[in-house]
């Protein structure tokens, strides 16, 4: 198969295809468009999707590296951790609330956030992260405060050394990328240091859009058409970027994050 297809339907048949011949002991069905279903567990691939339609000539590689990587996650998930040795790799994800319309909210350690999202904590592993269960905390002996003080304090440690390019516009706004695609550039916006290091560029009170994981933007909330120019873009890749989180901003002040619903 030289390109993966691009069809939604047909893409999702192949992507069966390739499965069930990487792992042929494996019961695999499509339940609907970008919906299947591994041995009675769901699987979404619209964010595999939009991986290749990125990178259509790489389809193929992206496909069966996205398989072995999820072949690893179940293993490394069945594999008992304690947590003096899950601490160092505990980190925070920003998510879109429809997420729980695949994951049970029940099951999996989180917190609300603003416009529609969520944080999720994850245990980082190399080429693929895990969600922390609630049993999994449980068993620990930890509660979610000391889940998300870990994980604000390893991603405050990860960014560190974080390269910021700020970017003039003619009419006087401003841009502020951070751009690692490291997997927590939108979780960025929780850093406890965000508003001290970006108002002295950005202003008291700026925006900030993260339209998918890997997508961080901030921006003067003036002049305002400069604000509105940006959120035209922000929409177009909410919808075209793997793993979407929101289209809206988040306003950033001194005294914390809100949400918005229009730029």
């Amino acid at each position: 198969m030289a390109r993966m297809p691009h069809e939604p339907e047909a893409f999702c048949e192949a992507v069966m295809a390739l499965l069930t011949r990487l792992t042929p002991e494996r019961k695999v069905e499509l339940v609907g468009t970008f919906e299947m279903l591994i041995d009675g567990r769901h699987l979404a691939l619209e964010n595999l999707y939009r991986m290749v339609l990125n990178d259509p000539d790489r389809g193929v590689e992206i496909v069966e590296q996205f398989l072995d990587h999820l072949m690893e996650g179940e293993e490394a998930a069945n594999v008992p951790l304690p947590f003096d040795l899950a601490k160092s790799r505990i980190m925070p994800r920003i998510q879109p609330e429809s997420i729980f319309g695949h994951l049970d909210a029940q099951l999996v350690v989180h917190q609300q956030f603003v416009n529609d999202t969520v944080v999720l904590y994850v245990i980082d592993m190399p080429h693929l992260t895990v969600s922390i269960t609630v049993e999994q905390m449980l068993k620990w002996g930890v509660d979610i405060e000391e889940i998300d003080r870990v994980a604000r304090r390893n991603l405050s440690a990860y960014s560190d050394e974080l390269k910021l390019r700020v970017i003039e516009a003619g009419n006087g706004g401003r841009a502020a990328i951070f751009q690692e695609n490291d997997g927590y550039d939108a979780s960025r916006l929780l850093l406890g240091s965000l508003h001290g290091r970006l108002a002295p560029v950005l202003g008291s009170n700026f925006l900030v859009a993260a339209p998918a994981r890997d997508a961080f933007l901030a921006v003067t909330a003036d002049p305002a058409d400069f604000a509105e120019k940006v959120h035209s873009r922000v929409e177009i890749d909410y919808k075209r970027l793997p793993y979407p989180i929101t289209d809206r901003f988040f306003v950033v002040t001194m005294d914390g994050i809100a949400g918005t619903t229009a730029a």
